[in-house]
């Protein structure tokens, strides 16, 4: 934290829902830059991640937070007891909804862990959405008693600006959390990890579960390894493709968001069955 004038305003926003309705990319978009890694296979983000947005006066710390769902495994449990902590002490919880999804029991579900008359609705993925389709989950989302309500568009930024004024506005006085430089919370050798666990996600689609995990084990500039997790021996073989095809693929997208001149190695291990093993889970820094 850092000291700044008596003037100076801040607070946290924490974006809550259900899997795969925009939450990582709408804090990417908020902030400018790639903070969490996004796809559209559920729970891709496992951890809380912040992302900073700070303007001249003023400082908005925004936290991404895994998808709330139903969870069969340690791993799922673990996500959603990050999601539901995340609601704590910050100035403004945001529910996320997709505009694109009716207005079903599992919003209803997450909505029951907010106080919604003090939280606001935001209605993501108008871009794809018909005009119809956004009307009828404002109607719905309506009924949940919320202070606000905010249509946006995480790809366009249609209505984000907006957003972003009100809750600065509602700021209180406080300080810089962060340098004015710094848009994230999340450690170089972890956004590195997840990196490589979007790339994956991207280059295997449907092939792939998500008993899949990342963690960087050596970093000695510019030589990063990364070791790619799987359950079984089965994965393994669609993980590194027909002679390493489907590795190198994943290498080579991932080198391209990195810095120049970094040599990025992948490893492919099978541990068994590691997201039902809490300690596992824990160890993998869930």
């Amino acid at each position: 934290m850092t000291d700044d004038h008596d003037d100076h305003r801040s607070g946290f926003v924490t974006f809550v829902g259900r899997p795969n309705v925009g939450k990582s990319s709408l804090v990417n978009a908020i902030c400018g830059q790639k903070i969490s890694i996004v796809s559209d296979k559920p729970q891709t983000t496992r951890h809380r991640i912040m992302g900073v947005l700070s303007r001249p006066g003023s400082q908005l710390v925004f936290v991404d937070t895994p998808g709330l769902h139903k969870a069969v495994t340690a791993l799922g449990e673990r996500v959603n007891a990050t999601a539901l902590g995340s609601m704590d002490d910050v100035d403004v919880t945001a529910l996320v909804l997709d505009a694109t999804k009716p207005f079903g029991k599992g919003d209803r579900w997450v909505a029951g862990q907010l106080d919604m008359a003090e939280s606001i609705v935001v209605v993501n993925k108008i871009d794809a959405a018909s005009p119809e389709q956004v009307l009828k989950m404002l109607t719905a989302a309506s009924e949940l008693g919320a202070r606000e309500y905010f249509p946006v568009s995480a790809k366009t930024g249609d209505g984000v600006g907006k957003l972003v004024e009100y809750l600065s506005e509602g700021l209180p006085v406080g300080p810089k959390y962060f340098p004015d430089d710094e848009v994230s919370d999340l450690p170089e050798e972890r956004w590195v990890a997840e990196l490589v666990r979007e790339q994956l996600l991207a280059v295997t689609r449907d092939e792939l579960p998500y008993s899949i995990a990342t963690q960087v084990v050596e970093w000695e500039w510019p030589r990063i390894r990364v070791d790619i997790i799987v359950e079984r021996d089965s994965q393994k073989g669609m993980v590194i493709g027909k002679g390493g095809s489907v590795l190198k693929q994943v290498g080579e997208r991932a080198r391209r968001q990195m810095p120049e001149g970094v040599y990025l190695e992948l490893r492919v291990k099978v541990d068994k069955d590691w997201q039902r093993k809490p300690e596992r889970v824990e160890r993998l820094g869930y």
